[in-house]
């Protein structure tokens, strides 16, 4: 017997962005267990194949008879266009979304202003402000007309508290809580919930991506402490989603045991 009622996600539609790997991976999975329906979002076809093989895999052995449909769209919510045409890409009965998870993000370098590439900045706010922006326009507006829905949007310690050799990504972070917390006042005259999840220190591909593919240097990030894993946040999300309809979990923010803020972790006594 479970300890939270999670009967309440069954059923439901959640489409997931950047659910490729990592945190949108393991939640895409974790809802499929839960016995909702699930359309996963990513750039990489093939990873994504892969994820919903295991959503089909993880549904069975619930052993529900609800929920249970899958589909995948190869889409980069940095493009508008794609965005648009979504909904010519998803099967009919998946397109009466319940729940939203904006996970797509993601960081590249630790340079400091003024060495930073121009490039590369377009590119995280393309993809972790105005991507995530598009998406919620789109699904609050379906959400509006049938007086239902849940945006969960991924923010994170850098969206409360900035840090030297972040400067974009903690722009891009606060940006998402701004956004965030608007949204929540928006719709306070509706069912309609908002909750942004607020994860410290999260071992997955995106701290590979962060040092442009060095696993070394990614690794070195975590030494001395134990990390969150993709499957803790995805239990935050799934639990927040899980909630009566009454209930809104507005913000979690969530660490390691050994990490206190984005500047403060232990990793041991001194060597």
């Amino acid at each position: 017997m479970s300890v939270f009622n999670a009967t309440r996600l069954i059923g439901k539609t959640v489409l997931i962005t950047g659910a490729s790997s990592g945190i949108g991976a393991a939640t895409a999975v974790l809802f499929a267990k839960g016995g909702a329906n699930v359309i996963l979002l990513a750039r990489r076809a093939d990873a994504l194949a892969k994820v919903a093989e295991q959503c089909v895999a993880a549904h069975k052995e619930s052993g529900l008879q609800q929920g249970g449909k899958f589909a995948s769209v190869q889409l980069d919510v940095s493009d508008k266009k794609q965005i648009a045409d979504l909904w010519t890409k998803v099967p009919q009965e998946l397109r009466d979304v319940d729940i939203l998870v904006n996970n797509a993000g993601f960081v590249k370098g630790l340079e400091h202003v003024g060495d930073i590439n121009e490039q590369e900045v377009e590119e995280m706010f393309a993809t972790n402000v105005l991507g995530l922006i598009s998406m919620t326009q789109l699904l609050v507006r379906d959400f509006k007309k049938k007086q239902s829905g849940h945006v969960i949007n991924l923010g994170s310690i850098a969206g409360i508290e900035p840090y030297a050799g972040g400067s974009i990504y903690t722009a891009t972070k606060h940006a998402v809580n701004a956004f965030s917390g608007s949204l929540l006042r928006e719709l306070v005259n509706t069912p309609i919930r908002v909750t942004e999840i607020q994860p410290g220190m999260v071992e997955t591909e995106f701290s590979i991506v962060r040092f442009r593919g060095n696993v070394d240097a990614a690794k070195k990030v975590y030494e001395g402490l134990e990390p969150l894993t993709g499957q803790d946040i995805a239990e935050e999300i799934v639990w927040a989603a899980a909630r009566p309809p009454h209930v809104n979990i507005a913000q979690v923010l969530v660490f390691p045991v050994n990490q206190a803020s984005a500047g403060i972790k232990y990793t041991g006594p001194p060597k």
